[in-house]
């Protein structure tokens, strides 16, 4: 109940962003050196170049997949937003190695939550781009998307507005 109230007043519930689930360069998806995101096959988003090696939840929501590799994962947002968060490229070979997780499938996160860690220098060490797709699933869902690129950005600093 309180939760349309809030909505029919203007509150946080209408807030429909997505924040900065890494530190570092957000860019383009079309820079990702694969066709799958830099196509936008998955849906269209940002790709940060992390300079630090933690993920955390980009909003309010669901962890709906942690990837038994803990090379991604997927939240669905109480604004209502399907996100992936894909650390790196064809890292699922790496097995979940330089990997921690910290949430499972079907816990509760916010804002700011940790999701996981991973170690930059390993990654890379094995021959691993660590570009991190940011995509909404659902796209069509938000045809005003506009995501923000070509900037330095901390965790939780806005990427998307829906």
């Amino acid at each position: 109940m309180f939760g349309s109230l809030k909505k029919m007043l203007g509150g946080n519930s209408n807030k429909k962003v997505v924040l900065a689930p890494v530190e570092g360069m957000a860019v383009s998806m079309k820079e990702v050196k694969d066709p799958v995101f830099s196509d936008e096959i998955l849906g269209k988003g940002v790709a940060i170049i992390p300079s630090k090696g933690r993920v955390v939840s980009p909003a309010d929501g669901e962890v709906v997949v942690m990837f038994e590799t803990k090379h991604a994962v997927s939240i669905k947002t109480e604004n209502g937003a399907e996100i992936i968060i894909h650390i790196g490229l064809d890292t699922v070979n790496l097995q979940g190695k330089y990997y921690t997780s910290h949430v499972k499938a079907g816990d509760h996160v916010k804002a700011g939550d940790l999701l996981v860690e991973f170690d930059i220098q390993k990654i890379k060490e094995e021959g691993y781009d660590v570009i991190t797709p940011v995509i909404i699933c659902n796209t069509p869902q938000f045809p005003d998307m506009v995501c923000h690129i070509g900037m330095q950005v901390k965790e939780l600093d806005k990427i998307i507005d829906l």
